[in-house]
């Protein structure tokens, strides 16, 4: 039997400068300690880690033409099999300033427009992969030219095919693939008040948003929180799961590698406790580091041993 094939989904990828620098001034000069550019977008960063987890990983979504040799260099480079489009013009550049105490200031570009024709052939790409993969990752934000449902689209075509869909996004794209049923989804707490439309102060009032949404038909809700770690919540309750505790290089990816974890873990049907404690030590590593990546194997199993699980009352 051959490892799982899954596919990720990056309809904006971006190449990421990430800037490192004491403390951001505005309006001022600002001397950088150091600077890397590189190919990403949340689900070429989930397809980064999970190669480096050893699964076979197709990548799709939409380039610009005038700047793919990056992207197409990444993908050869880790064995990546490449579906992606590409589109007249360039990927955009995202600026990510990271600071010592852990902050980090993005400064998105709006990438590129995608035509009508392009979207169809996208949506007929994903078909065809549905005869190669059970497991897809739909990540990141929506490019101009698309509709705010395009998300949704994409689910409801896979889950008519039988297939798991793990979405991360947010904002007006998020809302609507909610109301399609993915399998899960990985909101950030900021994301989740947003989509409430409500603040969300206390835990019970988090977890009542949750429930909203599941009621939905969205069956797992990874609720990150950032240095406090995360909630699971599926059909069975909810957990609370909190990280090692690790020096903060760049938040950068972090979240990517959360998810890259857990899709490892869904393809493979690891035990639950196994899965949170993979994901978040992924995750914890992302946080030590520059960039997305498994850079050190012992450092990993030391943080998964720190990894500690929680269960928590849940009523949906």
């Amino acid at each position: 039997m051959t490892d799982p094939t899954i596919v990720t989904v990056t309809l904006n990828p971006a190449l990421d400068m990430t800037v490192r620098l004491d403390s951001l001034v505005p309006g001022e000069v600002n001397l950088a300690r150091d600077g890397h550019l590189r190919p990403a977008g949340k689900g070429v960063n989930v397809a980064m880690v999970l190669r480096d987890l050893g699964l076979p990983v197709s990548v799709t979504g939409i380039l610009g033409r005038d700047n793919s040799a990056a992207y197409q260099a990444l993908f050869k480079q880790m064995s990546m099999v490449n579906h992606f489009l590409e589109e007249p013009g360039a990927t955009r550049i995202n600026v990510k300033l990271s600071e010592q105490d852990g902050r980090v200031t993005d400064i998105n570009l709006p990438g590129l427009s995608v035509s009508g024709a392009t979207w169809e052939q996208l949506r007929a790409t994903l078909v065809a992969l549905c005869d190669h993969a059970d497991t897809f990752v739909l990540s990141g934000s929506l490019p101009r030219g698309l509709a705010t449902d395009s998300y949704a689209q994409l689910i409801r075509l896979l889950k008519e095919r039988g297939k798991r869909v793990l979405v991360d996004t947010s904002g007006p794209a998020l809302e609507a693939a909610v109301d399609a049923g993915p399998d899960l989804i990985k909101p950030n707490l900021d994301e989740l008040v947003q989509w409430a439309g409500r603040p969300l102060p206390e835990a019970i009032d988090r977890d009542q948003a949750v429930a909203e949404i599941m009621a939905r038909g969205v069956r797992c809700v990874v609720l990150s929180e950032g240095r406090r770690g995360l909630c699971w919540y599926d059909d069975r309750g909810a957990w609370q799961v909190s990280p090692p505790s690790v020096e903060v290089v760049s938040t950068v990816g972090a979240g990517d590698s959360l998810l890259a974890g857990i899709a490892y873990g869904l393809a493979l049907g690891l035990p639950q406790d196994e899965l949170l404690r993979l994901a978040t030590a992924v995750a914890a590593m992302a946080v030590n580091q520059i960039g997305v990546g498994i850079t050190d194997w012992r450092q990993l199993e030391q943080f998964k041993q720190q990894v500690s699980l929680t269960p928590k009352a849940f009523s949906r």
